[in-house]
């Protein structure tokens, strides 16, 4: 398929620059099976979870990866930390007027300093010197690294409200945002309905706001991100599977985790690096609905739901969103996508 066939077009002021005042005040678009559509809230999400359905949250953490710095001739610079290696070391993202080499010094906030140690395409591995570490460097000084599209500097709401409240393992350099919607008074009714509730890991790298350069899209390559499915998890899916109930990822980034650990045909604990990019023609080994934000055009993530359920469906579902002022994006509004085989 051609980049082109995941385009549309979206107003400006449909992209969310803010989060409603409450987590659950979201609207919620359903697309059934063979593209039905049905406006509803998000609190109506629990119509369509049954006792002994199975749902999926990815509970990493945000970190606050972005810094800003100067080098020793004093210029500017931009770091977007990209991955934690170890306590001392990350891989990131530079932007500065001229790029830095390997061996050159970077000062950061608080008087600490990196050296530039490699460079691998358009990531650098800076390492810490003296004493301290990075988590704590950026925790102490970094900045929420929102989104490209919401326009406007991070605030201190953000340091919340672009973080799930289930997040338990620091890594991501984006949000889950699908599961930015989930209070705790939502996940105490799923509970209730006798749901189990498992959850992944998959720490969301920069590459999920890398755009795509090529118009056959079998040419992309996706950025590679850490992923962990637990036994607890595969095992709550193989009971759900042999009593007849249903897996519902909430987002696409617990999808790809279940989806990378049954590339083999079966669902299997464990993790590792995964660059699974789903388009059209995928057949989905595990994941029978999707809870989802609306996606950027032209983008990986819009092509992953159109393979979900279906390209006709989810470009009617689109067309439908913008006509009917859904939010767009991190901050916007949620879908609740059927499985649709074959489409």
């Amino acid at each position: 398929m051609r980049l082109s066939d995941f385009d549309f077009y979206l107003p400006d002021d449909l992209i969310a620059q803010r989060p409603l005042a409450q987590r659950g005040d979201s609207r919620l678009l359903h697309v059934g099976k063979g593209g039905a559509l049905l406006d509803e809230r998000f609190a109506d999400l629990t119509r369509h979870i049954q006792a002994g359905d199975v749902v999926v949250f990815n509970d990493t953490r945000v970190m606050k990866s972005r810094l800003y710095g100067h080098k020793a001739s004093g210029g500017r610079v931009e770091i977007l930390v990209e991955r934690l290696v170890g306590t001392r070391c990350a891989w990131v993202f530079l932007r500065a007027s001229h790029a830095p080499r390997p061996g050159a010094v970077l000062h950061l906030p608080a008087g600490a300093t990196a050296e530039v140690v490699e460079r691998r395409e358009d990531q650098y591995l800076l390492q810490l010197a003296g004493e301290g570490d990075f988590a704590g460097l950026l925790e102490r000084h970094g900045l929420i690294p929102l989104p490209p599209y919401i326009d406007r500097p991070p605030e201190e709401l953000d340091d919340s409200r672009y973080q799930t409240v289930y997040a338990a393992h620091l890594g991501a350099v984006a949000a889950p945002t699908a599961g930015l919607h989930f209070d705790d008074a939502m996940l105490a009714r799923i509970g209730d309905l006798g749901a189990v509730m498992a959850r992944v890991t998959l720490h969301v790298g920069a590459g999920t706001f890398q755009p795509v350069r090529v118009d056959d899209i079998s040419g992309h390559r996706m950025h590679s991100e850490r992923y962990v499915v637990p036994e607890d998890t595969v095992a709550a899916i193989r009971q759900a599977r042999h009593e007849g109930h249903a897996v519902l990822a909430v987002g696409t980034t617990s999808l790809r985790a279940l989806e990378s650990a049954a590339r083999n045909g079966e669902l299997i604990p464990g993790g590792g690096e995964t660059d699974l990019f789903i388009t059209p023609g995928y057949r989905f080994q595990v994941v029978d609905r999707l809870l989802t934000n609306f996606h950027l055009p032209r983008s990986t993530l819009l092509m992953l739901v159109s393979a979900f359920a279906g390209v006709e469906p989810i470009r009617h579902a689109y067309f439908h969103a913008v006509a009917a002022r859904y939010r767009f994006f991190s901050y916007g509004d949620a879908m609740l996508l059927e499985k649709n085989d074959g489409l």
